[in-house]
């Protein structure tokens, strides 16, 4: 299995880099949404990336930005935070994704991090054809706004125990969200669950949720 530099046009002038995974035989394949000012090479979503491959799932990690924006992001913060920027991109990576030969007919999952949970959720409402599994790893769920209320697909949240402000806006979330929601709490961790086994544990669960809910994925 060798990674595929991806390149994934999203609009004028638009074209972003990613690396494709796909291991032989793949069951499904899930689609990561960076945080705030970070990219397609975070340590903590390669590494559950890596979980998530040993299960027979595909993998798409990319960037959200294009370098200009990135360059921009970096100096002023504009764009980390422009959640329609951030999903109408995500939603182009799940169109790019149904639409190849090797990944089309495979359900779809969207893992998102900070910022990147609440693209994912606007993205899952934009294509609940497609989009049939979210996870968000320490997400800002509560910025997806009226999103929230169209998503149709199994949404898990999981947070850090010690993350109280993101756990309350993650609680507060899924009261709202229209699909079945599941907050699990990793007892212990902080935001970016740096603490050992944290990440392991953040890993095992959305292996778990992303297997499970492809399983059940059916043509519809």
């Amino acid at each position: 299995m060798l990674p595929e530099t991806a390149h994934i046009p999203t609009g004028p002038g638009a074209l972003l880099t990613g690396d494709l995974e796909m291991p032989e035989g793949a069951r499904g394949v899930v689609a990561f949404a960076h945080g705030s000012g970070s990219s397609r090479h975070s340590p903590r979503n390669r590494a559950v990336a890596g979980v998530l491959r040993d299960a027979g799932l595909g993998t798409l990690l990319f960037d959200l930005l294009t370098e200009a924006e990135e360059r921009t992001d970096a100096a002023t913060a504009e764009h980390r935070f422009d959640i329609p920027l951030l999903a109408r991109r995500l939603v182009a990576a799940v169109d790019w994704l149904a639409a190849r030969p090797d990944t089309t007919g495979l359900p779809i999952g969207l893992f998102g991090a900070s910022t990147g949970a609440a693209a994912a959720l606007v993205a899952a409402a934009e294509r609940p054809e497609t989009v049939r599994a979210v996870v968000s790893r320490g997400g800002r769920p509560d910025l997806a706004g009226g999103a929230l209320d169209r998503v149709e697909t199994p949404v898990l949240l999981i947070v850090g125990g010690e993350d109280r402000e993101v756990l309350r806006l993650n609680e507060r979330a899924a009261a709202r969200t229209a699909a079945p929601c599941t907050v699990h709490v990793v007892p212990g961790a902080t935001h970016l669950f740096e603490e050992p086994g944290a990440l392991d544990q953040v890993a095992a669960v959305a292996r778990d949720w992303f297997v499970r809910t492809a399983r059940r994925a059916a043509p519809r």
